[in-house]
């Protein structure tokens, strides 16, 4: 009987994010996060002997971490890098199994995502709505609008352009765009999957007083938003220039993109009650993603009724 091959410690896990930076074409920022994953794996079992680690040994490493104080988001994401590699790994040696299968993190406290009330959402988007504003004032009260009214991820409001873009000549073809004769944005989510959503009247309104002042991108590119260097602007600076309008505004909570997303989906849902149309808005692959807001539509409902049916709260 032919024994097993060997592992070399030194260049298995080399060898394993190499193909990833290449055949899978990940993020060196991605790459690096499995290699600390791999490294934190090494250490909690004392060696790097890869092909000796068991189910047991998985299941023991996991409730570690979680007895450390990591979250059940954070071990499911260790979990499925570590499974992800005993995969590539039983294809270059002989293993008697993927010790990782099975293995599951602990569960998750489920929580629910975080909206405006209706009235504070309206005060944000019309705060310092006034005078004579800078290109750059106009740029961000057209982010902000488009975010609130069409429930983008900020990264798909990053990639719009003004319009659609057919590529050549080193230029993409866009990913996502401004159609502003059908009063809509394309864009392309998560999977790939390109989705038509309506834009609001206001959102309209800000959009065309920033491309009557929108400067030419340094690039010559067609990017719909841009940053004070001309630049395609990043989620990052959306996240970074929304914080410091809801700080101007008084806004009681922290405001970040997805906020306004939530708000967008939870304030359609209390006016309509149509949970597939805002599935098909959000562009949830899965209905299970959008019900979580009906559970904040029920806290809606709740609310209304503590503070206006008379036998609601006692005497």
């Amino acid at each position: 009987m032919t024994a097993a091959p060997q592992l070399s410690h030194n260049d298995t896990p080399a060898r394993y994010l190499g193909q990833l930076a290449t055949q899978r074409q990940l993020s060196p920022h991605t790459v690096a996060a499995y290699r600390r994953d791999l490294l934190e794996l090494a250490t909690l079992a004392g060696h790097d002997d890869w092909a000796r680690l068991t189910h047991h040994d998985i299941r023991r490493f996991a409730a570690k971490l979680h007895a450390g104080g990591q979250s059940a988001r954070t071990i499911a994401r260790k979990l499925s890098g570590w499974r992800g590699f005993y995969a590539w790994l039983s294809g270059q040696v002989a293993l008697a199994a993927n010790p990782v299968d099975g293995v599951r993190a602990p569960r998750r406290p489920k929580t629910l995502p975080k909206a405006l009330s209706v009235d504070a959402a309206v005060q944000l988007m019309e705060a310092n709505a006034h005078g004579h504003p800078e290109p750059a004032e106009l740029c961000d009260r057209a982010m902000f609008e488009l975010l609130y009214s069409s429930g983008l991820r900020v990264s798909e409001l990053a990639s719009l352009d003004m319009a659609y873009t057919e590529g050549g000549n080193g230029i993409d073809a866009s990913l996502g765009w401004f159609d502003a004769q059908a009063g809509e944005v394309v864009v392309t989510g998560k999977g790939r999957r390109m989705r038509r959503v309506p834009v609001g009247a206001q959102a309209r309104a800000a959009l065309a007083a920033w491309l009557a002042v929108r400067p030419a991108a340094r690039d010559g590119g067609a990017a719909l938003f841009l940053s004070a260097r001309a630049t395609r602007i990043t989620p990052r600076v959306v996240q970074t220039r929304l914080n410091k309008h809801a700080l101007r505004a008084g806004t009681p909570v922290h405001v970040h993109p997805h906020v306004l997303r939530h708000s967008f989906a939870s304030h359609l849902l209390q006016s309509s009650g149509d949970l597939r149309a805002v599935q098909e808005l959000l562009g949830h692959a899965s209905i299970t993603s959008t019900q979580v807001y009906t559970s904040l539509d029920f806290q809606h409902l709740a609310a209304v009724y503590d503070r206006a049916h008379p036998r609601a709260k006692s005497k």
